[in-house]
């Protein structure tokens, strides 16, 4: 084992490179590079600008971050040529059919295998169903760079565990799971890892164990979710709110704790169509997964026509109705705005002729325009029917009955709580909550 790849990268003699430096390729890469040299590479060269200038184009993380670290941060393929190590951090979003789209997984795969050589290592961490890294990125790595899979270079599979805006649960103290085609590979995979991983790996049994580890993470909270939401429908016709019931329930040692709400972003919304699409092609079809799925993304447009109903049932004329939504981005204190299901409550609304404000202090008007044509409203106003908190921002949390009451055009505003934090706030306006 002595010239083993481990070996080698803590020598620094041979290089690290990550490919993909979004919000889970940048802190590893950074991390890496306290203790190994490190190629960062992305395609987009706007974004590598600025992360030469020690700014993450995602906002997530402080310029002192970059300081100390080995890297070079590079858009050009001949930079990674000298690279040993691949860790392959792209993105694998859905496409407009919930069908997973491998593009961005696939383009960076055969970038890896332009320069891949003998004897160096790639490891996967985009979240794919079981057999992915094995059937399809494989094929690419070996046709592309001509080498043999296991006679001239190893792959192993470890998923990224990051979770955007929290501060607790980072790279360095949650448990990272780690997989590889054979033991040396993981043993080489694992003690790479465990240089940026103060909370230790877990070794997985085999890379498909690690692929399919990593998208019940996800498929389980959406699914728990999925009932809460479906019990928030119920409770709301019985005339209920969802959040005492939780609440009581909730003082039973084994009663989870999940809570009601809107299920975007590129995880949780996203990774169960993985699962369900590789379980289709093995003849079965999910249940319990989909029918999760179809409640959870059909919660903003419930949450639109609820608010409708509830201006209607203030005697207002809806197509006269002008209603604000507060938050934008796909949960609180961050800025991604990516798969926001806000943008459901909003085209909702739109459908029955409302005229629909929208803020958010996190969120770039500019990124919701290209991504949504929706662009955010400059200022608050005074005149509107309805206020929907769809995001609890920090900037949102602190704010009084009375600042609500002064946005509203009259006492008969609606005040919409989606995440229910207001509840014991508001005493006067047409209160609702999921």
């Amino acid at each position: 084992m002595s010239n083993s790849m481990y070996t080698k990268l803590i020598n620094k003699e041979a290089k690290l490179a990550v490919i993909g430096l979004g919000y889970v390729g940048l802190p590893i890469a950074l991390e890496f590079a306290k203790t190994i040299k490190v190629v960062g590479f992305d395609i987009n060269a706007e974004r590598i600008e600025l992360m030469k200038k020690n700014i993450d184009p995602s906002k997530e993380l402080d310029s002192s971050e970059f300081e100390g670290c080995d890297i070079e941060f590079t858009a050009n393929i001949d930079d990674l040529k000298d690279a040993q190590f691949f860790v392959v951090a792209v993105p694998t979003p859905i496409d407009e059919s919930n069908l997973p789209n491998l593009a961005p997984l696939i383009g960076a795969t055969r970038t890896v295998g332009k320069v891949l050589k003998k004897g160096d290592y790639v490891v996967f961490e985009s979240t794919v169903y079981p057999g992915c890294t094995e059937e399809d990125c494989v094929p690419v790595l070996e046709e592309v760079s001509g080498l043999k899979f296991r006679e001239d270079f190893m792959i192993g599979y470890s998923p990224e565990r990051i979770n955007p805006g929290d501060k607790e649960h980072t790279l360095q103290n949650v448990i990272k799971v780690v997989s590889g085609c054979c033991d040396e590979s993981l043993e080489d995979i694992a003690k790479t890892y465990e240089l940026v991983v103060q909370a230790g790996v877990h070794r997985a049994s085999s890379i498909k164990v690690a692929e399919a580890a990593k998208i019940i993470e996800n498929t389980q909270r959406d699914v728990n979710i999925a009932l809460i939401n479906e019990l928030s429908i119920i409770f709301n016709r019985l005339g209920i709110n969802t959040y005492d019931v939780l609440e009581a329930a909730g003082t039973k040692w084994n009663f989870l704790k999940f809570s009601p709400g809107l299920v975007g972003g590129h995880c949780i919304g996203v990774d169960p169509y993985y699962l369900t699409h590789k379980a289709m092609q093995t003849g079965y079809h999910s249940k319990v997964i989909t029918s999760g799925r179809y409640v959870n993304d059909s919660m903003g447009f419930y949450i639109g026509k609820q608010t409708v109903k509830k201006i209607l049932a203030q005697g207002k004329s809806i197509q006269n109705a002008k209603v604000l939504v507060m938050g934008a981005t796909f949960k609180e204190d961050v800025s991604d705005i990516r798969n926001s299901k806000v943008i459901d409550i909003i085209k909702e609304l739109r459908s029955f002729q409302v005229s629909v404000d929208l803020v958010d202090p996190h969120a770039s008007s500019e990124e919701m325009e290209h991504e949504y044509d929706v662009a955010l409203t400059p200022v608050i106003g005074t005149e509107y029917d309805a206020i929907i908190v769809a995001v609890n921002h920090a900037e949102y949390k602190t704010l009084t009955e009375d600042d609500f009451k002064g946005m509203l055009k009259d006492e008969k505003g609606v005040f919409v709580d989606v995440k229910g934090i207001f509840r014991s706030k508001i005493h006067d306006l047409e209160y609702w909550s999921l």
